[in-house]
């Protein structure tokens, strides 16, 4: 079941066990029982530490991760392994006593909970959000016994991922109720409760820059700001940005291959190195600059500094048509890599002829039954060997001068109409899901009706230096009108953005 370098890595993790461990197991007499026994007798071999019981109760198969004497409320149904075996490393430590590494805020407000809390989470071993929130969901349940946390691999329990109408990954539970879909941290899982009292929002002392946007860029402006020792700050919802959707990135200069979220991790240890105050899970909602830079948030409260960088990335542009809000989560999707696993043996359609989409499709042809291309083009627009991978693919159709008009079903996705652009003829092909791949759009609404200058694409017009129209105010990466969209040149960009501010603040005096 484990490979040696995998049994290697985590004997050294084990070391760090701070007590000992059960492991009780539900079992039966099928394959996915035989591998979960397997699994368990391997780690459990590892360390004098862990041990493994089986019992009688609950799902079949499935274990929990418990003290000799205590139950800590966390269970994997199904084998945590692919991305989510980081969820089960880390649940062994943490019930074992080593303390899990979140915010004094966010410590006091599980500890605040005083009702019965039972999650559960359906979530595909591809999926690289689904870990944030399983580890964040883990965390609540081992410090607080009033809740508890189950992760359910849509693969080991298909029928009852089918049954519950779950169509994207991670889908979170709670007391039985649909609670959360898609990727969350830890504070947005905890503002979602409703009985949990929020805490008071920290108002903060003016910064010398403050940066709006958590991603590539907005972290190497932060980086680039605290390097020169003035007061730095950093707004974000999410730390990490549109990358934490990327699997795979092989286009880093000096690291040839890596995945998005384990990117963006060592990114946010590197802002952390530097005297920086992250400010998390808030939104911005306004600007205003006079004397100072104002940045209104969400919450009714607001931030001030003498200069702004605004680094707020992009997101998945929509195809605005019926049937895509409706049934985004039931059939509509935006990751091949999340939610293609729960779409096997069943026909879908990609709709984007960009690389983006011929790489979806191409990764969905090995799980799906079938894959319909449709590009508004009359031609495809992904790079060459892209094209020629797809075409060699028996069960794809690419279906060209096609204009997506509507995305339909009853309680999910049951078929797609498309328009002909040549002969304005109307089709309709039966997909469970539809994939919609066709390129950002810049994360700029919030902006629309304030000073700073946008172009036609919403996108935020700068100088060489990072500037905007409005004085003091600057941008970086993906949100404004850079020609190319990549990480790397993102990261230039906040980096360029912050010395301009800080070369603006120098002449300003």
């Amino acid at each position: 079941m484990l490979d040696n370098n995998t049994i290697q890595q985590l004997k050294q993790y084990l070391t760090m066990l701070e007590g000992p461990v059960v492991f009780h197991a539900t079992l039966g007499n099928d394959e996915n029982s035989a591998k979960m026994k397997t699994f368990l007798e391997e780690v459990t071999a590892l360390s004098e530490l862990l041990h493994f019981d089986e019992v009688s109760d609950g799902r079949t198969p499935q274990f929990s991760v418990d003290q000799p004497d205590k139950k800590s409320g966390i269970v994997f149904a199904g084998l945590p392994m692919g991305h989510e075996f980081a969820s089960f490393i880390l649940a062994v430590l943490q019930v074992s006593g080593r303390q899990p590494k979140i915010e004094e805020a966010e410590l006091k407000q599980i500890e605040a909970i005083t009702e019965p809390l039972h999650f559960e989470t359906f979530i595909s071993l591809t999926c690289q959000n689904c870990p944030d929130v399983v580890q964040a969901l883990n965390i609540m349940a081992v410090l607080n016994p009033n809740i508890s946390h189950t992760m359910i691999e849509g693969g080991t329990y298909k029928e009852e991922a089918e049954s519950r109408n779950i169509l994207a990954v991670p889908t979170v539970f709670l007391n039985g109720e649909e609670f959360s879909n898609g990727r969350a941290t830890l504070m947005q899982l905890l503002k979602k409760i409703p009985s949990l009292k929020k805490e008071a929002f920290t108002p903060r002392d003016p910064f010398d820059v403050l940066v709006v946007g958590g991603g590539p860029a907005g972290a190497s402006a932060a980086i680039y700001a605290a390097r020169k020792g003035i007061r730095t700050g950093l707004l974000a919802n999410e730390f990490g940005g549109q990358v934490l959707e990327t699997l795979t990135i092989e286009n880093i200069i000096g690291t040839p291959k890596t995945e998005g979220p384990k990117f963006m991790g060592e990114v946010k240890q590197h802002v952390q190195e530097y005297d920086v105050d992250l400010i998390s899970g808030e939104m911005a909602t306004g600007i205003q600059a006079d004397e100072m830079v104002r940045i209104d948030l969400e919450n009714g409260e607001q931030l001030h500094s003498k200069a702004v960088i605004l680094a707020t990335g992009a997101r998945w542009r929509n195809l605005n048509i019926p049937g895509e809000a409706e049934f985004k989560n039931k059939g509509v999707a935006y990751c091949p890599h999340c939610d293609g696993p729960l779409f096997a043996g069943k026909d879908v359609a990609v709709v984007g002829g960009g690389n983006s989409g011929i790489e979806a499709a191409i990764d969905l042809a090995g799980i799906c039954n079938h894959v319909y291309v449709l590009e508004f083009l009359p031609t495809l627009k992904a790079d060459k060997i892209l094209q020629e991978r797809l075409l060699e693919l028996p069960n794809v159709t690419v279906i060209l001068n096609a204009q997506t008009t509507s995305i339909n079903g009853s309680d999910r996705v049951e078929s797609l109409s498309y328009q002909q652009r040549e002969t304005g003829v109307e089709e309709t092909i039966s997909v469970a899901g539809a994939f919609i791949l066709i390129g950002l759009q810049p994360n700029t609404k919030w902006l629309e009706n304030t000073a700073v200058n946008l172009n036609e694409r919403g996108e935020i017009i700068t100088a060489i230096d990072g500037a905007t129209n409005v004085t003091g105010v600057f941008a970086a990466g993906d949100c404004t009108d850079s020609r190319y969209k990549q990480i790397i040149i993102a990261m230039g960009s906040g980096a360029t953005a912050a010395l301009g501010a800080f070369d603006y603040l120098i002449r300003k005096g």
